[in-house]
């Protein structure tokens, strides 16, 4: 998989991250305002909006950089994971069954994916939230196992409690890490899988690194109609043109560099 592969599940992933503002946008920006006397109550509820949220006229400070990073670099560790299971998982069933047919199918569900990830984006049609609700009920469920790791974790005041406590975010419930695994099943191999969620990891970062060190100001803008229209209107285009890149109709090769996903 070389870097013109990659760089379509890096723009999706910039410009899905608005959607990180409200699953992940809590945690981060807790990175910047916990001290050592926060305490999370016992009876708490372990979701993405629970921790504290920077003020509008919080100061940042000299080690917020650090912890947010560290934060980060966890997460998406945990997408990397999930994307070398992914793509070894989905190469060793395609060897087995060797049918062209069945990669066929998963060309075009990975790029309807994106379209209605856009649509979601873009708050015209909410389906993938359904995925999104399965997932919180297997979140649920392994709560009592995870929430004991999370308050150890809180305050998250040093690089390795950080980096912990991203790797088990990782696993949040998610529609659009959903949307990209879903490419990852095509991406022939673990190595293959891994890097993919890399370079979508990586397109999350701009956001949430802002959303550590500005919080407040930074949610205010993204949840702007006109941005998560623009945002989402991009992701669309990018499933519509796989869409007409896997059903043959559009084949020049400068299209991989717009595609998630390789004519098949």
């Amino acid at each position: 998989m070389n870097a013109a592969q990659l760089l379509p599940v890096f723009v999706v992933g910039l410009a899905g991250s608005i959607h990180c503002v409200g699953m992940c946008g809590g945690i981060v920006t807790a990175m910047s305002t916990t001290t050592r006397s926060t305490v999370i109550p016992a009876h708490a509820e372990i979701h993405a909006e629970y921790p504290l949220r920077r003020s509008m006229g919080s100061r940042v400070r000299g080690n917020d950089v650090a912890l947010v990073l560290a934060y980060n670099a966890g997460r998406i560790s945990s997408y990397m994971l999930a994307g070398a299971l992914a793509g070894g998982l989905a190469s060793g069933a395609r060897n087995m069954a060797a049918l062209a047919g069945v990669q066929l199918g998963f060309y075009w569900l990975a790029n309807l994916m994106l379209v209605v990830l856009g649509l979601y984006l873009m708050n015209a049609w909410r389906g993938l939230a359904v995925l999104e609700q399965g997932g919180r009920v297997l979140w649920q469920r392994a709560q009592p196992l995870i929430a004991p790791a999370m308050k150890t974790l809180m305050p998250a005041d040093t690089a390795p409690k950080s980096y912990a406590l991203g790797a088990l975010w990782g696993w949040l419930p998610c529609g659009m890490v959903y949307s990209v695994l879903t490419t990852a099943l095509l991406s022939g191999s673990a190595a293959d899988g891994a890097a993919l969620m890399l370079a979508f990891g990586l397109g999350t970062l701009p956001m949430l690194t802002g959303l550590g060190m500005l919080g407040a100001r930074l949610q205010q803008v993204m949840q702007r109609r006109q941005v998560r229209l623009a945002c989402g209107l991009l992701v669309l285009a990018f499933g519509v043109l796989g869409l007409a890149r896997a059903a043959g109709g559009v084949t020049p090769e400068w299209m991989e560099m717009l595609c998630l996903t390789p004519h098949p």
